[in-house]
C-alpha cells in the first residue's frame, strides 16, 4: 500500500485524489491546502488540513500547485529525507528544495474540473533524483492505470512546450472558429466530427502527413477570399501566420 499526500486544490490535485481513491493500493491519508474551502466538499471522505505543521505521514507528498509555489513550499514543508514531488511540466526537479527526495509526477494531459478523465488516457512522466524512487512513483502511476514515461527535466520541459501548442494553442483556435461561426449565425457544432477527425488522423499519421487545406495547396483565390471575410484583424494576422508557416513546411515559400 502506498501512502499518499496531496498539498493543493486546482485541477490536477482534484482528479489525482479521485484517481487515487479508486485504486486498490493507494491510500490518501491527508489533503492539504492553504485555505480549506475547496477541500470542505471532502472532509468526510479524507483527512483535511491548512496547517503544514500537522502532516501526517506518507510514502509520497505530491505538490499539485502552481509552478511559481513550488519551490516555496517545499521548502516550508517540517520534513525532510521524503519523497516529495510536484507535478508540473515545466518546473525543474532541482527547484524543489534538497531537504526532501525530489522527485516529478508530470501527468501530460489537459485538465478541467468538472470534466470526467480516464487516466489510461494520461502519460504520467516520473522523474526522480534518487534512483530507488522511480519505482514508487512508477508503481503509484501504474496504480491509477496510467501510462508511464521516464523523462529528465529538459525533455519533459520541451514536451510541457509542445502541450501547449497542440492543446493551449489549438483551443484558442477552436474558440476563432466559434466566433467567425457565430458572426454570420452558422452552427460551430457542424465542425465537431472535423475537429475528431483530425485529432483521430494523427494516430496513425505524422503531422505532416495529416496537412491538408488551402494553405498547402497555395490555393491563392481561397487563400485571399478567406481573408476578405475576416474583419477581425487579429484573426487575419492569425490567418496569414499559419498560412505562412504552413506554405513554408510544404512548399519551401
Amino acid at each position: 500500500m502506498i501512502t499518499v499526500t496531496i498539498l493543493g486544490a486546482g485541477n490536477v490535485a482534484t482528479h489525482l485524489y479521485k484517481a487515487f481513491t479508486k485504486a486498490n493500493n493507494v491510500t490518501v491519508s491527508q489533503w492539504y491546502n492553504r485555505s480549506l474551502k475547496p477541500l470542505n466538499h471532502y472532509k468526510n471522505e479524507v483527512d483535511i488540513t491548512d496547517d503544514l505543521n500537522h502532516l501526517k505521514e506518507a510514502d509520497v507528498y505530491i505538490l499539485a500547485v502552481s509552478d511559481d509555489a513550488v519551490a516555496e513550499l517545499s521548502e516550508k514543508l517540517p520534513f525532510e529525507n521524503k519523497i516529495v514531488v510536484h507535478t508540473s511540466g515545466s518546473v525543474n526537479v532541482h527547484d524543489l528544495d534538497k531537504k526532501h527526495n525530489r522527485g516529478v509526477f508530470y501527468p501530460l494531459q489537459s485538465f478541467s474540473k468538472t470534466a470526467q478523465l480516464d487516466f489510461a488516457n494520461v502519460p504520467i512522466c516520473i522523474e526522480t533524483v534518487n534512483k530507488p524512487d522511480y519505482h514508487i512513483l512508477k508503481a503509484l502511476a501504474l496504480a491509477i492505470g496510467s501510462p508511464v514515461k521516464k523523462v529528465n527535466s529538459d525533455q519533459r520541459q520541451v514536451l510541457h512546450l509542445a502541450a501547449v501548442f497542440v492543446n493551449n494553442f489549438t483551443n484558442q483556435l477552436y474558440r476563432i472558429g466559434h466566433e467567425i461561426t457565430e458572426s454570420e449565425g452558422a452552427e460551430f457544432d457542424l465542425l465537431k466530427p472535423l475537429i475528431l477527425e483530425t485529432a483521430k488522423k494523427i494516430q496513425d499519421l505524422s503531422p505532416y502527413k495529416a496537412q491538408t487545406g488551402p494553405a498547402k495547396r497555395n490555393d491563392k483565390k481561397t487563400l485571399k477570399k478567406h481573408l476578405s471575410i475576416l474583419n477581425n484583424q487579429d484573426h487575419k494576422a492569425i490567418y496569414n501566420l499559419l498560412t505562412k508557416s504552413i506554405q513554408k513546411t510544404h512548399n519551401g515559400r
